[in-house]
């Protein structure tokens, strides 16, 4: 007879929280029912997914072998039990070797780290006038590139970063589309009329919204505000404090219907560690608190925190926990069109993270086993 697992708790389920207990069998759930003697347990919220991370405890997505494991196990402690490894603007060459390597090492991926969903590449499709913290060097106008250069790095590609108004856009938006890749409008200086086209051409969400993008203005509406208007499309959010100010979460959390807002941690490798110093994307960065940013001009450089808390920082500010559990699982699954976990809900993969009162993560659940949470708790913004 397969053995069983129980998880009691406060299940934070799609339409609220409830006392109850989840029954694990096979690496799968089982059951879900409720129990009030469990009201005082932890929260149990599904597995975190984050498509959009470029590192995490001092290991880089685009390192070298060994970084990627090195990288899940990082971010499972963290209850990030699916992601999508991030490569930054590079060189095409430099992209098609870190595809390459994405995926030989996604069929002997280890069991004891965050499961890998493919890859997402910020860029090289960026504005110039607003990469960010990527290297200006390497950005390409897709006119300019031919498609039989990109198809090697189609196989696994799950997720890309354009902007819509660079020569030739639209026109790869749709032949991605076609493809099945998403495509992500953001560092981009688009109008209004150049966001909706990038929509209307088949982009389904959108990279950090406010960040390294045209805003809300009342004249001069740009990317974030089409972004923020339109209910069909998807909005990542990066809830570290630093990319977003919290006067303007209640903003998007009012604006984007519950299952179109999309928690990311933009994380890069010195995440996690010690280290005040690093490279990303052969740029200077560096680390002051939770902050981290370009030596050059002090430019936000992407971000040191995972998941767990942007979960716990959405959560403390007030937002109902079955809305910040859909932006941190089922919304990113959903994105990327995977439907066997996500949720509290039988039948789907046991992945699952256990919170303390103060959403810290206490274990973590990956296919039916157990894994220890972090063993500090750091990371606060």
């Amino acid at each position: 007879m397969e053995s069983e697992t129980v998880v009691g708790g406060r299940l934070v389920l799609d339409g609220g929280v409830v006392p109850g207990r989840v029954i694990v069998a096979g690496g799968r759930i089982a059951t879900v029912e409720p129990d009030e003697s469990e009201a005082a347990g932890p929260w149990v919220m599904p597995g975190f997914v984050d498509v959009h991370v470029h590192g995490w405890g001092g290991h880089d997505a685009m390192g070298p072998d060994g970084a990627l494991d090195g990288m899940a196990r990082a971010l499972l402690r963290r209850g990030v039990t699916s992601f999508l490894p991030t490569a930054v603007t590079a060189p095409l060459e430099e992209l098609r070797a870190f595809a390459d390597r994405v995926r030989r090492w996604m069929p002997v991926a280890c069991d004891d780290g965050a499961a890998p969903l493919g890859f997402n590449l910020e860029g090289p499709f960026i504005s110039p006038q607003r990469v960010g913290a990527q290297n200006p060097t390497f950005v390409r106008a897709p006119a300019d590139v031919p498609v039989a250069d990109l198809e090697p790095l189609l196989q696994g590609l799950r997720l890309t970063t354009i902007a819509p108004e660079s020569p030739g856009a639209l026109t790869l938006i749709g032949w991605l589309r076609a493809r099945g890749v998403v495509a992500s409008l953001g560092h981009s200086v688009a109008d209004a009329e150049a966001a909706q086209a990038g929509y209307d051409a088949g982009a389904r969400t959108t990279t950090h919204l406010f960040n390294a993008m045209s805003g809300v203005h009342q004249h001069t509406p740009g990317l974030a505000a089409v972004a923020l208007a339109r209910d069909d499309v998807y909005t990542e959010l990066i809830a570290d404090g630093h990319h977003v100010d919290r006067v303007l979460w209640p903003l998007i959390v009012r604006t984007k219907p519950a299952d179109r807002l999309i928690l990311v941690s933009d994380a890069i490798s010195l995440a996690g560690t010690a280290a005040e110093r690093g490279v990303l994307g052969g740029l200077p960065v560096r680390v002051d608190g939770d902050r981290c940013t370009l030596v050059s001009n002090g430019a936000l450089a992407g971000s040191v925190i995972a998941l767990d808390t942007a979960v716990r920082n959405l959560a403390r500010f007030g937002v109902d926990l079955p809305r910040v559990a859909a932006a941190a699982s089922a919304n990113p699954l959903a994105l990327l069109g995977v439907t066997d976990r996500g949720r509290l809900a039988p039948g789907l993969r046991a992945d699952l993270v256990e919170l303390d009162d103060a959403y810290a993560v206490r274990r973590v659940m990956r296919a039916g086993v157990w894994h220890a949470g972090p063993t500090e708790r750091t990371g606060e913004a």
